[in-house]
C-alpha cells in the first residue's frame, strides 16, 4: 500500500471541511474522487501532499507514519528532514499548472530533481527530454509558459511532476482550466499513464473520464465520504440518495 490516511480531520476556524475520511491507495491504482464543488476533495489532496496540515487522524506512506494524532492531542508530523523524503514519494499536479513563468519547459521539469533531489544534471537533462517527447512536447523543450497553450502547460506540469519518479500521482482538477478540445489533450496523457500502471488519485468533474480510467471511484459531499466503489458500480447502480442526485443533476 502505498497511501494509507485514516479518520482524517480537517478545520479553517470554525469550519470543519473534512469529517473522519479514511483513504488507502495500492501500487498501481487510479482513484478518482469526485464531487460538488466545495465538498472536500481539494482540501484532501492538499492534506495527503502536506500542503495542509491535518487536524485529526493520521497518514502513512509505504507503511511508514507520516503524521498521527495521540489521544487529545494535536497532530504530530514526523521531522522536517524526514519528511523531505517522504515528499520525493509522491508528485502533485495542480489546476493552475504552476509552472515557473521565468524558465524554460526544459528548466522547469529539470528543476526539482537537479535541486530538490540533487541527482546530477545530464542525467536528469536525459530523463526530462524523453518526458516532454513523450508529452508530444519534444519541439518546446526551450519555450517558456507564456508561449505555450493551456494544454500545453499542464502537459509539462505532468512532466514535471513524473520527472520526480514518483512513487504516486494526485492531480487536482487537472483539466478545470482547460477547453474542451484542450482537456482532451490533458486527459489522454493521464489514461496512458493509467494504461502503465501509474499509481494516481484524480480529483475531476470528468465524470466519463472516471468512470473508463478508474479502478474506484470516491464521491464526497459536505466533507464526508459519502459513496466508494467500482466505477460501473458508482455511477451505474449508484446505492446512496446523495450520489443519485449528484449524477442525475450532472448529467443534465
Amino acid at each position: 500500500m502505498i497511501l494509507e490516511m485514516k479518520n482524517i480531520e480537517k478545520h479553517f476556524e470554525d469550519c470543519e471541511v473534512l469529517h473522519d475520511i479514511s483513504l488507502s491507495v495500492d501500487s498501481g491504482e487510479v482513484v478518482s474522487i469526485i464531487g460538488r464543488s466545495g465538498s472536500g476533495k481539494s482540501t484532501l489532496l492538499r492534506c495527503a501532499t502536506f500542503l495542509e496540515k491535518i487536524d485529526g487522524g493520521s497518514i502513512c506512506y509505504k507503511g511508514e507514519t507520516v503524521a498521527q494524532t495521540p489521544d487529545g492531542e494535536r497532530p504530530v508530523y514526523i521531522p522536517r528532514k524526514d519528511m523531505a523524503k517522504v515528499k520525493n514519494y509522491f508528485g502533485l499536479v495542480f489546476q493552475n499548472f504552476n509552472l515557473f513563468p521565468h524558465y524554460s519547459v526544459l528548466k522547469n521539469v529539470m528543476d526539482a530533481p537537479v535541486k530538490v533531489q540533487k541527482r546530477g544534471v545530464d542525467e536528469v537533462r536525459e530523463e526530462a527530454l524523453r518526458l516532454l517527447d513523450k508529452m508530444g512536447l519534444a519541439d518546446k523543450s526551450d519555450a517558456y509558459p507564456f508561449q505555450l497553450s493551456g494544454g500545453q502547460k499542464q502537459r509539462v506540469a505532468i512532466a514535471r511532476a513524473l520527472a520526480l519518479n514518483p512513487d504516486i500521482l494526485f492531480f487536482d482538477e487537472p483539466t478545470s482550466a482547460l477547453d474542451p478540445e484542450l482537456t482532451g489533450e490533458v486527459l489522454k496523457i493521464i489514461r496512458q499513464l493509467a494504461k502503465e500502471k501509474m499509481t494516481m488519485v484524480i480529483v475531476t468533474h470528468e465524470m466519463n473520464f472516471a468512470r473508463a480510467v478508474s479502478n474506484r471511484v470516491i464521491f464526497m459531499d459536505g466533507g464526508y465520504i459519502v459513496e466508494e466503489g467500482d466505477p460501473e458500480e458508482v455511477f451505474g447502480n449508484p446505492k446512496q440518495e446523495r450520489t443519485k442526485q449528484f449524477l442525475a443533476n450532472y448529467s443534465e
